[in-house]
């Protein structure tokens, strides 16, 4: 008797991220190569501190291959990315190409039986949904504390300028608090 996992969620097959299997059939080493540029979704593929813009496109180019459990993804993607330094807070933009490679189960294959539905994605309906792989790849490869410059120093802590737009030799006197009160003392003389 068959364990097949059934499938929560059903992809949209007019979404841009939805690719058609039907083509390769079950015939492994059947191949087909897609170049495809696609607005990016929201909630953006990011972090809180950078990401790539809802909206802005990504270039796809993948190559979807039957393989004997389901069909093999891969490939890259690349996109422009936006963000904040970490440390002074400036505007951050950059870009990122990240590299596909993921097998999508067939439907009761001995892979969809063997695994739990979120430790791989699944062909459903003849159809492989890449917007979920694309986003895992590229949230992995972004910079946790995104920088201007790699020799940005930040903000100044006594004052919360940034260090580079302050004079040579810029500083607050700190004060141990045990002496404030004799320094405001010796000030009211």
């Amino acid at each position: 008797m068959s364990t097949h996992h059934p499938v929560a969620d059903r992809s949209d097959p007019a979404s841009p991220w939805v690719f058609g299997t039907r083509e390769l059939g079950r015939r492994a080493g059947a191949s087909r190569t897609y170049e495809r540029t696609i607005p990016a979704p929201d909630p953006r593929f990011g972090l809180e501190t950078i990401g790539v813009p809802v909206g802005s496109p990504v270039q796809l180019s993948v190559r979807l291959e039957a393989v004997t459990e389901g069909v093999y993804v891969s490939g890259t993607a690349h996109a422009r990315l936006e963000g904040e330094c970490a440390r002074c807070l400036d505007p951050v933009f950059d870009e990122t190409t990240v590299v596909l490679g993921e097998l999508f189960a067939y439907p009761e294959s001995v892979t969809d039986e063997t695994t739990d539905a979120d430790e791989l994605p699944r062909v459903v309906d003849d159809t492989v949904d890449l917007e979920q792989t694309v986003r895992d790849a590229m949230v992995t490869e972004l910079p946790l504390a995104p920088l201007c410059r790699p020799d940005c120093r930040g903000l100044c802590a006594g004052c919360g300028e940034k260090w580079v737009d302050l004079e040579p030799g810029h500083g607050h006197e700190t004060l141990d608090p045990r002496w404030a009160a004799l320094k405001d003392r010796l000030h009211a003389d």
